[in-house]
């Protein structure tokens, strides 16, 4: 699976701010998300990210800025998200109208998914109390200590393998506002160790009351996260579901279908399965007569070697 630029974020276009020199006409501070990336090969590369953010501070009024997306920052193996974070943190009192954030808006051409290097991000919902979306891609160096926020709506990590001391601080944080939270389990191999045991505080309810949407995603788990969401006391508050992108077997399905009912969805997310067809007739006939829309597409691709059978996540390397 590839992963893309954000076409928008916090309901806005996303817009690419431009070059220096560029004669486009820029639109109306507020009506865009806009990408801030540099291209370190590219014509204007001694420009940096430090200077590229300087300017876009200088030629749009900041405290109309709504929505903010960071693309490439630098060679992403050799530069971690430490700069971007100082840069948003010390503009706080000019971003005032700021109230989404996505870091690490990277596609695979210029970096692959465990490539890109975060840091602790939480100073940037200390630094504002009126965000409502933070987005992260990329889990190596990632940091999340548990923090309180009154704001947040929604919350997403996309990673090809998200530390479990990640999960930990989402679990242990303070979110009474949050909707949407989608977490990007991802693999061992490129870091990913969380366990179930770490989802535990979410999956038990009560520390999101807000919470209607809850994805845990692209997990080599997924069947054990299944069993475990099967009967979580957090599902009967939710409208939506997404265990998509994981290697989710007829195993994790029948736990869905032997545990509490989710006839209450709207939208349950099963894509990039490797169900047999029985399996998912079975999900379908469950839950579609109750009005719930199953995604079952995109049959994951599993490969036998000398009777070991083989099964990825969409989004690792």
């Amino acid at each position: 699976m590839c992963v893309d630029h954000l076409q928008e974020l916090h309901g806005l276009p996303a817009f690419d701010f431009p070059e220096p020199g560029s004669d486009r006409k820029l639109p109306a501070a507020d009506s865009v998300a806009w990408r801030l990336a540099v291209d370190p090969y590219g014509d204007h590369s001694e420009e940096g990210f430090d200077g590229l953010w300087a300017r876009f501070l200088d030629t749009v009024d900041p405290a109309d800025v709504r929505a903010i997306v960071v693309g490439q920052w630098g060679e992403p193996y050799d530069n971690d998200s430490s700069g971007v974070v100082k840069h948003l943190v010390d503009a706080r009192d000019r971003l005032t109208s700021l109230r989404a954030v996505f870091l690490g808006d990277l596609e695979a051409e210029e970096a692959e998914i465990s490539w890109i290097e975060q840091s602790d991000v939480t100073p940037v919902l200390d630094a504002y109390p009126l965000l409502e979306e933070l987005g992260v891609r990329g889990g190596t160096k990632l940091r999340f200590p548990a923090v309180r926020h009154t704001h947040l709506r929604t919350l997403s990590f996309e990673a090809g393998g998200l530390p479990g001391e990640v999960v930990r601080g989402v679990a242990a944080s303070d979110f009474p506002a949050l909707e949407y939270l989608e977490i990007w389990l991802g693999v061992e191999n490129y870091g990913g160790d969380a366990t179930v045991a770490d989802l535990a505080p979410l999956l038990a309810g009560g520390r999101l009351p807000a919470l209607h949407h809850l994805g845990l995603c692209n997990s080599e788990i997924q069947d054990e996260i299944a069993a475990a969401v099967a009967a979580a006391p957090v599902v009967a508050q939710l409208k939506s579901l997404d265990l998509s992108l994981g290697v989710l077997t007829d195993a994790g399905a029948e736990a869905l279908l032997g545990g509490q009912p989710l006839t209450h969805l709207t939208w349950l997310d099963l894509r990039h399965n490797f169900f047999s067809e029985p399996v998912a007739e079975r999900l379908r006939a469950a839950l579609e007569p109750s009005g719930v829309e199953v995604d079952l597409s995109e049959r994951g691709e599993e490969w036998d070697d000398d009777g070991t059978v083989h099964r990825f996540t969409a989004v690792a390397e």
